[in-house]
């Protein structure tokens, strides 16, 4: 097996086991717990709280059935070219952890789809919402509210408004498109490293300067013989 199919066995093992691990959560919390229904795992900062959505990551919505069609479209277009862009990049060596971060948004996106195209119809039971297929709603569960206050008097628009920052609600599926992202984006110098031809240039530019410096000095060698020409006598 050559370095390639290697590389990409790895690559889709990693987006199976996030695939399987945000499917098992979204399922347990959806035949566990209520709507709304919430669970503090780590006080009022890290919350298990049971909403769904049917629209973009960390619960923004597109309106409408057409809307839900539209970018459920767009999601599994997105995820076949994202198979087709890793292995591209795969072929050509790229970064691992360029490869990595394209597996979890690959990982991501897949996630969220199988919410969009099932789950109207394997939960129709337990659904709050009429759907079939592809009319499905995507669950969120994780709530981080790292801070809650309220917007000062002078602020504007939202004077006075309280605040709270994380306040969007996420699954893994969210989570794993959003670190792929970022760390490709912060980690983007290492991934896609420029080679520059500097040294190049100065060791030419250093060769150029010698070569005109030779000819300065060969210049001025035969201007010295000519302000002294050569006497006959001395012959």
């Amino acid at each position: 097996m050559n370095v390639a199919l290697r590389t990409l066995l790895w690559l889709l093992l990693i987006i199976v086991v996030v695939l399987a691990a945000d499917q098992w959560i979204k399922i347990w919390v959806k035949t566990n717990m209520a709507w709304r229904e919430q669970i503090n795992l780590l006080g009022d900062w890290f919350v298990l709280h049971y909403t769904e959505n049917n629209g973009m990551a960390f619960g923004i919505e597109l309106g409408g059935r057409m809307g839900k069609l539209a970018l459920t479209a767009f999601r599994i277009s997105a995820v076949i070219f994202g198979f087709w862009y890793l292995w591209q990049q795969i072929q050509r060596k790229a970064h691992k952890g360029f490869l990595l971060c394209v597996a979890l948004i690959i990982a991501g996106a897949l996630g969220n789809i199988i919410d969009s195209v099932f789950y109207g119809v394997w939960f129709r039971e337990r659904n709050f919402y009429p759907g079939g297929w592809f009319e499905g709603h995507v669950v969120d569960m994780f709530y981080a509210p790292i801070w809650e206050g309220v917007f000062p008097t002078w602020f504007p628009i939202w004077a006075g408004e309280p605040f709270t920052f994380f306040g969007a609600i996420w699954n893994l599926a969210d989570a794993a498109i959003s670190v792929g992202v970022i760390s490709i984006l912060v980690f983007q110098r290492w991934f896609f490293p420029h080679h520059e031809a500097k040294p190049v240039a100065k060791e030419n530019e250093g060769s150029d300067r010698g070569a005109e410096t030779n000819k300065d000095d060969g210049g001025a060698l035969n201007e010295k013989k000519s302000e002294h020409p050569e006497d006959p006598s001395d012959k």
